[in-house]
């Protein structure tokens, strides 16, 4: 069954000590466009910190080898096999559940995230804009247009389609192409993402989710600190009207359904903890992120301890550099100031914190390998 989030005491609202052992064993299920990336960040920090093995993609993937094969169902054997025993899953993937039961630890955590639908997916139409062909042959690649006819423009059978219709659903396991009147398909949908996950995220409410996410597996505020990774710059975002949001809305109707659906449980578990201990512990979570950026980038970071986003062309570190989807679209990444001394203890923390997805998931496979062979050379001289 689902863990139940720790009920948060009236007075102090921390965790405290008489808590539950740190939940080791995670499931997150990653979905696009959705914040999904800063917290996969989150989770491979924790797993290098408590030297727990992540379950990483095998190479079967060609291009998409930071992926599970991602959008076929997932497999066991698109894990490495060095990394087939894992704590912690991260990356994309698209379930077949029973497959990923069986890889996952006993009594691991499953979450998932899931983000308001008209601002997915404007993010989905930037992001995917050339490798769609339905967002691909609208006129001057405007989603204005797209959304006045979608029918008109939407292939169900090209390669890309699950981004054009339905993508959180899709991710999630479902039928994108589902008539939005079967309200028993969404019903039994629903009720089968609820027997699996023990919190679905919120990107509207990213704090408010990750207290509950802090609570619901005993870590540490630290544990849960982030830098927001994966975004795109404000050039290459496009600003819906009311009108507009609404058409997403209805197209994407299976994905409305289940973001009310998942908004409303989630305010639910807010409003169990009480006005005062969620106040408490946002206020707290928000002085440590401004610590943590005060910490990673000095003066950089500025009066609101924001860290300084930049075009991936301005950072030299090529390991640091965000995948870029297409020339007309912008995703910005981190580079530590370079005036900046930090312990070395620090340095590789805050490293760790800005790295993007890709480069992270080759640099754990290269650390899981390198590891692997010096276990086996030491076996050979004993």
């Amino acid at each position: 069954d689902p863990r139940s989030p720790t009920p948060c005491p009236s007075d102090p609202c921390p965790l405290g000590g008489a808590r539950a052992p740190k939940q080791t064993a995670v499931v997150f299920l990653k979905t696009h466009k959705t914040a999904g990336s800063t917290v996969q960040n989150i989770l491979f920090r924790f797993a290098e910190r408590h030297g727990i093995t992540v379950a990483l993609p095998g190479g079967l993937c060609g291009e998409r080898d930071h992926q599970f094969c991602y959008p076929r169902r997932f497999s066991r054997r698109y894990v490495h096999p060095l990394t087939r025993a894992p704590g912690i899953v991260a990356s994309h993937l698209r379930p077949g559940l029973s497959e990923l039961r069986s890889l996952a630890p006993a009594g691991a955590a499953f979450i998932t995230i899931v983000r308001e639908p008209a601002a997915m997916f404007e993010s989905l139409f930037s992001y995917y804009g050339q490798h769609s062909a339905s967002f691909r042959n609208v006129p001057g690649r405007s989603i204005a247009t797209f959304l006045r006819r979608p029918e008109a423009y939407y292939l169900p059978g090209e390669r890309y389609a699950m981004y054009a219709r339905n993508s959180l659903l899709f991710d999630l396991g479902g039928d994108p192409n589902r008539d939005p009147g079967d309200e028993a398909y969404l019903q039994a949908f629903i009720l089968g993402l609820e027997s699996v996950f023990s919190l679905v995220m919120v990107a509207e409410y990213f704090d408010e989710s990750l207290v509950l996410l802090r609570r619901l597996l005993s870590w540490d505020l630290k544990d849960v600190t982030y830098v927001r990774l994966n975004a795109r710059s404000e050039a290459s975002r496009s600003r819906l009207g009311r009108e507009q949001a609404e058409r997403a809305r209805r197209w994407n109707w299976l994905d409305t359904r289940l973001y009310r659906h998942f908004n409303a449980s989630l305010w639910a578990k807010l409003r169990a903890l009480g006005p005062e201990c969620l106040g408490q512990e946002l206020t707290l979570l928000r002085q440590a992120n401004r610590r943590l950026a005060r910490d990673c980038f000095g003066p950089e970071a500025g009066p609101e301890a924001s860290p300084p986003a930049r075009q991936a062309s301005q950072i030299r570190d090529k390991e640091l550099r965000p995948w870029q989807p297409s020339r007309s679209v912008s995703i910005l990444g981190y580079e530590l100031p370079q005036n900046l001394s930090l312990p070395p203890a620090l340095a590789t923390s805050c490293l760790r914190l800005i790295t993007p997805e890709v480069s992270y998931s080759h640099r754990l496979l290269r650390k899981t390998t390198d590891r692997h062979a010096s276990e086996n050379w030491a076996q050979g001289l004993s």
